[in-house]
């Protein structure tokens, strides 16, 4: 099968919160290399990342557009002109401060304030670069709907494809998967720790990130960024 593409928001290489968030999941999405994740007694190491599993695998990101595969008469070298171009179109910003949240069970990253420039953003990519995603087949649709969704979700899966766009976007940086008590509360105590200092840290947003996965199952890739306008 082909690569699949997506466009997130990942913190600058040099940041602190690029350096965290990559520890946390165990994986560098810029260098393609696995790191240690820290210990978090009484968890074990092996449990700590079974639990990031499938998110070590996405990347530390916030997904903007959702991963994509190119319709046919569309290139790989196209599809990052048009992510470029669509950068250049919208200005960078001051985003709030980052906390540890949870969301349906699972813990992430989430703003400590107002999400509307951030949803302007995924809104403007979601829609500038729909010529390129090849719509999601019956397997795919099955999929997504088993998860249960609103009708206004299912309307965004057949039209987009993806339920969460617009209204029901929400900015996130995965860092686990759901979870249960009493490993819950010892994870999110033990992530409070990991990301201390980020609430008082503002978060600049100046560029975004190409991320491709070369085949199923293979990891998400930083390919490119690119500078807002």
């Amino acid at each position: 099968m082909s690569s699949r593409y997506a466009v997130y928001w990942a913190p600058p290489v040099a940041s602190p919160l690029h350096r965290l968030g990559s520890q946390w999941l165990g994986r560098d999405a810029e260098a393609g290399t696995l790191l240690p994740q820290p210990l978090l007694s009484p968890l074990s190491a092996d449990r700590f990342a079974a639990l990031t599993q499938d998110a070590r695998g996405y990347a530390f990101h916030a997904t903007l557009k959702p991963p994509l595969r190119l319709v046919p008469e569309a290139t790989a070298e196209a599809f990052h002109a048009a992510v470029e171009a669509a950068a250049r179109d919208t200005p960078g910003f001051t985003a709030p401060p980052l906390k540890v949240g949870r969301l349906s069970g699972f813990l992430a990253l989430v703003p400590d304030g107002d999400q509307a420039p951030w949803r302007r953003l995924s809104n403007h990519f979601v829609t500038a670069l729909d010529g390129f995603r090849t719509p999601p087949d019956e397997l795919e649709l099955a999929k997504r709907r088993g998860n249960g969704l609103t009708p206004a979700q299912d309307a965004n899966l057949l039209r987009w494809g993806y339920p969460y766009v617009f209204g029901d976007w929400r900015f996130h940086m995965t860092l686990s998967a759901a979870l249960k008590s009493p490993e819950a509360e010892r994870i999110e105590a033990a992530a409070l720790t990991h990301f201390s200092g980020l609430e008082r840290q503002p978060v600049p947003v100046m560029e975004v990130c190409v991320f491709e996965q070369s085949q199923p199952g293979a990891p998400f890739l930083i390919t490119a960024r690119y500078p807002l306008g």
